[in-house]
């Protein structure tokens, strides 16, 4: 992002000032800012009868196979260095909208106790930028707060992911708002505004995949040194599907993530094992994992499955099964689909193991 250092400055003061006032009311998805007491505003968007505008806070809804309210699903990427957007920047207020809340705000905080110096500065040039229409290099100002132009656009603000664990990444979304005209991109320094990719990946972080639970043969517990045949139920091998959106007056955007089975890996839960195959990982052949058992099968070798070398002496082996699903997404203006890293689900199911008994005569 390439500005001046007035910019920088500039910006950085006017920040400090306004995260006094808007962004200390938890800007998080899902969780607009300034619907005021008694209006008509709707949290979906939609026109606010009082006549202050239009409110119509970019809250992302999840459809699909999601986890449940705003939780994360259970899914794990493949890759670390992958991760959802922190936070990001989206429609939040009409302008009469913005005019109302930010005009009684920086009243209240001008005439606050302690207010000189850098702060009250900052707030002075907060009422320039916004009512008499004072920028500076790449930054407009403002006419009144766009009131002549309300229907016509809207201020975007900072979202924040309320699944970011890092304080510092959830609120690294610091920009003051700034107007977007509707059907228009925002300008191209604001990098961390939404996008479909941006959706697809928060889609990706709140889906949930059916769990991972390995049928294992022959009947009974598991024999030392004979072969433990491992599969997975066919229903396992539905793709699935999760999608986040925006819908509101003047915008919207989608983007559907699409998950489908990929490979099986198998860990034992002790060294004193073999898997089938000797990496571990059975793929999927013909339309499934691994292939059912069938009596007389006892001593062949299966496909996918696993050979314990000794017994659990009365306890239990954690076997740790790990589905990995193929994830790739489309989109508002996306037509074929794109790659996403691998996800991964794991699921850990006790195996009792016994000695074989013999009787020698």
């Amino acid at each position: 992002m390439n500005r001046s250092r007035r910019t920088v400055c500039t910006t950085a003061a006017l920040t400090l000032a306004l995260s006094a006032l808007l962004f200390t009311e938890a800007a998080y998805a899902g969780k607009p800012v300034g619907s005021g007491k008694g209006s008509s505003k709707s949290e979906e968007g939609g026109s606010d009868k009082s006549g202050n505008g239009i409110y119509a806070a970019a809250e992302v809804k999840y459809t699909g196979a999601v986890a449940k309210g705003n939780a994360s699903g259970n899914v794990a990427s493949s890759d670390v260095n992958w991760t959802p957007p922190p936070c990001w920047y989206a429609p939040k207020y009409g302008a009469k909208e913005f005019k109302k809340k930010m005009s009684k705000e920086l009243k209240e905080a001008a005439s606050a106790p302690g207010m000189a110096g850098h702060a009250g500065a900052a707030i002075n040039e907060l009422e320039r930028h916004y009512e008499d229409d004072y920028g500076w290099t790449d930054t407009p100002g403002y006419k009144d707060y766009n009131v002549d132009k309300d229907g016509e656009g809207m201020f975007w603000a900072a979202y924040e992911n309320p699944n970011e664990p890092d304080y510092l990444k959830r609120t690294s979304c610091s920009d003051i708002p700034f107007w977007v005209e509707n059907g228009e991109a925002p300008p191209p320094r604001y990098e961390e505004a939404i996008s479909p990719e941006m959706l697809a990946a928060l889609a990706y972080q709140h889906m949930e995949l059916p769990k991972t639970k390995v049928t294992l043969a022959p009947d009974g517990n598991t024999k030392v040194k004979l072969p433990t045949w491992a599969w997975l139920d066919k229903a396992a091998f539905d793709e699935v599907e999760a999608t986040a959106a925006i819908d509101i007056p003047g915008f919207n955007l989608r983007a559907t993530t699409t998950a489908k089975p990929k490979s099986l890996t198998l860990d034992p839960g002790t060294e004193d094992a073999t898997t089938l195959p000797a990496d571990g990982q059975c793929p999927i052949v013909d339309g499934r994992i691994g292939e059912p058992y069938a009596k007389g099968k006892a001593k062949e070798t299966p496909p996918c499955g696993i050979v314990y070398g000794r017994s659990s002496a009365g306890a239990t082996f954690p076997l740790k099964a790990s589905l990995t699903w193929e994830i790739s997404w489309t989109g508002t203006g996306q037509n074929a689909a794109v790659g996403m890293p691998d996800g991964k689900i794991e699921a850990v199911q006790d195996v009792t193991v016994e000695e074989i008994q013999s009787i020698n005569r």
